[in-house]
């Protein structure tokens, strides 16, 4: 197997051998460069394959970086068949004469651009020298450097001169989740944010800075087409991306993945593609499904939504979907249930244990769901116990226990004191912070974020839960074989669509949104059953 090093080595030497202009390299790729040893390549198999439009050193790269690694920095490259779809678009929506890659990695989106549009001329960023020696020598190959600006910067800093003429905007934006970004850079999103009448928020990916910065980018008449991670459809982050979008960016096409398919190899991600032409705006936005990149180029099932309803929308995965139709007798869930989270510990480590690893009184343990494969397991009724965990639960008023059970306990907040369990957020904010304070049992449970439904379970045993599942309260009594035939419909029949797309391919069902889903009058379900 080969070290990284000798990965580096081949990868860069490939890069050289291929012929790429060393005189206009930067600084950093020069280094990069000077410092591998050289190795021998097969120069003209490397020029065959990516003639014929394959990338063996977009594929180097994703070997020498791991997937982790990789995604940190958003790097994840995208499949051929989707670079095509998305400049075929281009093509019928203008002929530009200028193409910016805003985050280019092997090229793909560059590279296939200038072929299409052979007067084009390109601009190519990236923030690693790695990629954008890949970049330049893929454009080698195919004859197009002479036509690129290859510029190792954020795109956030380029410098993009306005020109004469239409400009494509195209690519795959990283995705970069906001705990990897730098409060600088949150500063940046919130200016340029205010600069155009839109609200932020610091939980922005990178993908939203990159689209802000095409916005102020953009001349009346410049078209773009992205693909990202599709989480900013639904939730509150996204909200300023989705303002921006039937505003400034005049949103035209939303072309949305099922939430099982995979469009990027190695990534757990939901895909969107996005289409935009800068201040051209129509009465209705196409939004279309698409079960695989072939779906990209056939709209022929897709839906013309009226741009009001996307301007009101407060969540776009749903949006175009076709409305189910219920029969008489049906309700949301909220009518007979409220759905709350579980309680957050603060502290899973202290305040979740199982029996026999501390020393505290069994009035203070509680089994607990702690993990939702405990309901997955579960099937619709989870009738034991004793494989769970216990969530430590001190009361408030827990001194006026029995003198030994009080002496364990000050025992236990003692060593939670020392590991400075006390300091925490949520610790902090609590009326007394050992205190978890659980919600009282649910009579059904459900999980709420999976790559998959999520599921309903009868708590027969009245464990409590925490933050990982929901519970299920009824607003009015409810008698057992009304839950069993509930759950058996809610498990039969809520699909992963209900819910809301997050990065990572997961779907997740906020409480309310669980509440408003449809379901029979346990009277119906009484008559079917």
């Amino acid at each position: 197997m080969q070290s990284d090093n000798m990965r580096m080595g081949t990868l860069i030497s490939s890069c050289v051998a291929l012929g790429l202009d060393l005189e206009c390299v930067t600084d950093r790729e020069r280094n990069l460069i000077q410092e591998v040893f050289p190795v021998e390549v097969d120069v003209p198999e490397l020029r065959a394959q990516i003639l014929k439009g394959e990338d063996p050193l977009g594929d180097m790269f994703c070997a020498l970086r791991s997937s982790t690694e990789r995604r940190a920095e958003g790097q994840t490259f995208t499949p051929h068949e989707i670079v095509e779809q998305m400049v075929s678009w281009a093509a019928n929506k203008a002929v530009p004469v200028r193409v910016v890659d805003p985050g280019t990695g092997s090229g793909r989106f560059i590279i296939r651009a200038l072929k299409k549009f052979p007067s084009a001329k390109g601009i190519a960023i990236d923030t690693d020298p790695v990629a954008l020696l890949i970049a330049r020598a893929n454009a080698h190959v195919c004859g197009l450097s002479q036509r690129i600006d290859f510029r190792l910067c954020d795109y956030r800093e380029a410098l993009i001169e306005k020109i004469n003429g239409v400009t494509l905007y195209i690519g795959n934006p990283p995705y970069v989740r906001h705990h990897n970004i730098a409060s600088r850079w949150k500063e940046w999103y919130a200016v340029t944010a205010k600069s155009l009448n839109l609200p932020s928020s610091k939980l922005a990916g990178l993908h939203a800075h990159f689209f802000l910065k095409t916005a102020k980018n953009m001349s009346p008449g410049d078209i773009g087409a992205f693909i990202t991670s599709a989480e900013w459809l639904d939730v509150n982050y996204g909200s300023s991306l989705r303002k921006l979008l039937v505003g400034h960016l005049s949103l035209d096409e939303l072309h949305v993945f099922d939430p099982v398919s995979l469009p990027f190899a190695n990534a757990q991600v939901t895909g969107v593609v996005v289409y935009f032409s800068r201040d051209a705006k129509g009465n209705a936005v196409l939004v279309n499904r698409v079960k695989s990149p072939s779906d990209l180029g056939n709209v022929y099932k897709a839906v013309r939504v009226d741009r009001l309803t996307m301007e009101t929308s407060a969540r776009w995965s749903s949006v175009g979907r076709e409305r189910k139709k219920y029969p008489r007798g049906y309700v949301e869930l909220g009518e007979y249930f409220r759905v709350r989270r579980g309680t957050v510990t603060g502290a899973n480590k202290i305040w979740i244990a199982r029996r026999g690893d501390v020393d505290l009184p069994e009035s203070v343990l509680f089994p607990s769901v702690t993990k939702a494969r405990e309901l997955f397991a579960a099937g619709e009724s989870l009738t034991s116990d004793l494989e769970l965990k216990c969530v430590i639960d001190i009361p408030f008023d827990y001194q006026s226990l029995d003198d030994d059970s009080v002496a364990r306990i000050e025992r236990y907040i003692a060593y939670a004191q020392s590991l400075g369990v006390d300091r925490g957020y949520i610790a902090c904010h609590r009326r007394a912070w050992w205190s978890v304070g659980l919600a009282e049992a649910a009579p059904i449970l459900a999980t709420y974020m999976a790559r998959r439904p999520p599921r309903f379970v009868r708590n027969c045993v009245g464990a409590r839960h925490v933050n990982v599942v929901h519970g299920l309260y009824p607003r009015a009594d409810c008698a057992d074989r009304d839950l069993k035939l509930l759950v058996e419909y809610l498990n039969n029949n809520v699909q992963l669509s209900d819910g809301r797309t997050y990065a990572g391919g997961l779907t997740k069902f906020e409480p309310k949104e669980m509440e408003r889903l449809m379901v029979p009058s346990f009277d119906v379900l009484r008559e079917g059953s």
